[in-house]
């Protein structure tokens, strides 16, 4: 059975047939050359086109009411099973987005959103699952701090600063010295788009679902990791980036080859943020440095990259020059106050759902990083 969408193409190409075949019968009609024999064959051509049109339409007028039927639906209280009670309110309430209809105070308290007021994102409920466990993998996520506190003020250090002298690192002191000793989380708006299918529109609540947080929770993963590793950050975000050279400023250490880079930053660390340090670098650069140093002896390419490099590796393409610190001074805030929308890709006829939300990142201490540089 076609869908909506295949349906609406098969009237619009009908339609543009009919369209032609009127202009083409107006035309010849003035045409006294033209036998009556001819206008009859077209306008019998008119006639079935129409009668074609006709049958499609009803096919489609049918089929989209019984997917307004279905969205409308209210199906989430059905259930007496708290974890498949949560996921029909999700799915509730990604129809009722998608059918552009009002969100009833009951879907939002099956979420535990007390806020009833429309102006949240998919509820607390889905936002933690949203931002909590993404398909597309940042691989910040395993070291960064996550929270989804809005309005979030946190010390740069856990300690009380009395003084300068109370900092062992001196390039700390300085730093607290220069941008304070605490951190505001501010408000960059980003959107996340979600394409659904009627397949998937219609089908289960787990199924639909499961297929819009996979999305979504891509989605935003891919811009956290845009955001981290950006070589030119966007105008206002700046301070979101390892690479930042205007606002953030991490220290760059140089050495003959990226090996030597990678160690002598390690070593540049004061120890304090050495200690927990880790090294954040592309794949293929970490085997450029084993071929080098491996020149031909098989063994270093079993090591652990713990082994050759003396820090925990971790590998993203997204990191074009190695980033090596205490990543737990790397934090990504989200605010929960976000909105959700329907849109369509006018190009492909698919339905869009849409998150618009707010997020930051924020490197607490620059000192607590180092960048590897190849001179």
């Amino acid at each position: 059975m076609k869908t909506i969408f295949e349906l609406k193409q098969d009237m619009a190409t009908i339609g543009n047939q009919i369209q032609k075949t009127n202009e083409e019968i107006s035309q010849k009609a003035a045409d006294p050359e033209t036998a009556v024999s001819a206008l009859q064959a077209l306008n019998s051509t008119k006639d079935d086109l129409q009668q074609r049109f006709n049958i499609i339409k009803e096919q489609h007028d049918q089929m989209e009411a019984e997917q307004k039927a279905n969205l409308a639906k209210g199906s989430f209280t059905e259930s007496t099973d708290p974890q498949q009670k949560t996921i029909d309110a999700k799915a509730e309430l990604i129809r009722k987005t998608m059918a552009k209809e009002a969100v009833s105070k009951e879907l939002y308290q099956a979420l535990g959103d007390d806020d009833t007021g429309g102006g949240k994102f998919l509820p607390k409920t889905v936002a933690n699952d949203v931002i909590s466990d993404p398909v597309v993998k940042n691989q910040l996520r395993d070291l960064s701090t996550v929270t989804s506190i809005p309005n979030l003020e946190i010390p740069k250090v856990t300690f009380t600063l009395d003084d300068d002298d109370f900092i062992a690192d001196k390039e700390t002191a300085k730093e607290l010295e220069a941008k304070g000793d605490t951190v505001s989380f501010t408000r960059n708006k980003f959107k996340v788009f979600t394409g659904i299918s009627e397949t998937v529109l219609l089908g289960t609540n787990t199924n639909l679902v499961s297929t819009v947080e996979a999305n979504l929770q891509s989605g935003v993963a891919a811009k956290e990791r845009k955001v981290a590793f950006a070589e030119s950050p966007k105008s206002g975000e700046e301070h979101m980036s390892f690479y930042d050279g205007t606002v953030v400023k991490i220290k760059a250490i140089e050495g003959a080859d990226l090996y030597k880079a990678i160690k002598s930053a390690i070593a540049d660390l004061h120890e304090d943020y050495r200690e927990n340090a880790k090294i954040v670098m592309r794949y293929a650069d970490y085997l450029e440095i084993i071929e080098t140093l491996a020149n031909g002896n098989a063994t270093l390419y079993t090591a652990q990259p713990e082994q050759i490099l003396g820090k925990p590796v971790v590998f993203s393409d997204a990191a074009v020059t190695p980033v090596i610190g205490d990543f737990s001074y790397s934090h990504f805030n989200y605010d929960i106050n976000a909105l959700y929308e329907q849109d369509k890709d006018v190009k492909t006829g698919i339905n869009l759902f849409v998150v618009t939300a707010w997020f930051d990142h924020r490197i607490k201490l620059s000192s607590a990083f180092r960048l590897a540089k190849k001179a």
